[in-house]
């Protein structure tokens, strides 16, 4: 049986086994008429189970690329990407569809909850696409609330919550499906400062419960609050001591 006939499941290896992320020589190539272009140029990056990493960088430097290949959003070009001990490079566009909706919770900067619904049900989403019966939707989608302490907004519309509520439910749908990663990409771009720091620490609080997060972001205080700060330029991984490229003048 090929990798490509079996549906993608949480890993059900031990804690620290299999790394969440693992990718090696990863290269993505763009083409314009006859320009190709590096978005990344051979990234390596290993990411454990239960770390809460930031990767952050300049406009034009790969970082967006790095995150929709994270994503399964994208494929890269060429190397290898493991996630959660699948080789992503081995799956068909359904069995991506299923990754990104088993094994990655996705928390984005716009939000992206549909205004006409209530918080429980934006959060039940992904478990309608997982095809999970009706009562144990409702049962995950409230529980999921209660960790982000919106359990009494259950009701609520999107347009009758702050923005900072907004993104803790839109962290509850993260959550629901038990996803091995939570990938949030830019989750404070559109909050003010006090709820900036609310929804940080609310990731913080869930890494301490054991979840593996990666933060995309451009702001170097965002990026402080992981335990690991990633840095790209140039499509490429810098690591502390490497001498980073001149800034364009």
């Amino acid at each position: 049986m090929t990798a490509t006939t079996v549906r993608p499941t949480r890993p059900v290896t031990p804690p620290g086994t299999v790394p969440v992320i693992e990718l090696t020589d990863v290269t993505k190539l763009y083409r314009t008429g006859d320009v190709e272009v590096a978005a990344l140029a051979g990234v390596t990056l290993r990411i454990e189970q239960n770390e809460f990493v930031a990767i952050t960088g300049p406009s034009g430097s790969g970082k967006s690329t790095l995150m929709h290949i994270l994503g399964c959003l994208d494929v890269p070009t060429g190397g290898q990407f493991r996630l959660a001990g699948h080789d992503v490079g081995t799956l068909d566009e359904n069995h991506l569809a299923d990754v990104r909706n088993l094994l990655i919770g996705f928390v984005f900067q716009q939000f992206n909850l549909l205004a006409y619904l209530p918080a429980w049900r934006n959060v039940e989403l992904p478990l309608i696409y997982a095809g999970t019966p009706p009562a144990e939707r409702r049962q995950r989608a409230m529980a999921a609330l209660d960790k982000v302490s919106l359990a009494n907004r259950a009701n609520h519309r999107p347009g009758e919550l702050s923005g900072g509520q907004q993104q803790r439910v839109a962290v509850a749908r993260a959550l629901v499906t038990e996803p091995a990663l939570i990938l949030a990409d830019e989750p404070t771009g559109n909050l003010d400062s006090t709820s900036t720091d609310d929804v940080l620490g609310l990731l913080e609080e869930l890494h301490t419960d054991g979840r593996t997060i990666v933060l995309i972001t451009h702001e170097p205080d965002v990026a402080e609050r992981a335990e690991r700060v990633i840095q790209v330029r140039d499509g490429r991984i810098w690591a502390p001591g490497d001498s980073m490229p001149a800034e364009p003048t």
